[in-house]
């Protein structure tokens, strides 16, 4: 099993694929990380060797990839809500922050539905 980044990469899975499971590494940049490393995008994880695991992790380590990334975007989302930007307001509130509707919809971002009080028979 390869661990790259703090990640065990899947064995069965080509590498080209395998590699989309770091934080911050997809498809395309997937495909650029292979071929600057001199590796066939076909090729399994398990069939890989250290010294292909080796080419790989030193590629890697020029891109921004997981803790590294978090932090970076979760800084980000706090200096918004600092300067009280537009932006910075609605993920303060908890809101969709590019524009979309939320009179329906948003139920992901707005949190579970509340039940309206509905009025009760009263019992003799």
């Amino acid at each position: 099993m390869a661990r790259i980044a703090g990640v065990d990469l899947p064995r069965d899975k080509r590498i080209e694929i395998a590699l989309t499971y770091i934080h911050g590494i997809g498809l395309a940049s997937s495909q650029a990380i292979l071929k600057k490393a001199g590796i066939s995008p076909d090729k399994r994880v398990r069939d890989m060797g250290p010294d292909d695991v080796a080419k790989v992790r030193d590629v890697i380590a020029d891109h921004k990839v997981e803790g590294a990334l978090r932090t970076e975007v979760t800084m980000n989302i706090k200096r918004l809500m600092d300067i009280g930007c537009y932006r910075g307001l609605r993920h303060r509130r908890g809101l969709p922050a590019h524009g979309q509707r939320t009179h329906t919809n948003a139920r992901t971002r707005r949190g579970r539905r509340k039940a309206t009080v509905g009025i009760r028979k009263k019992t003799v």
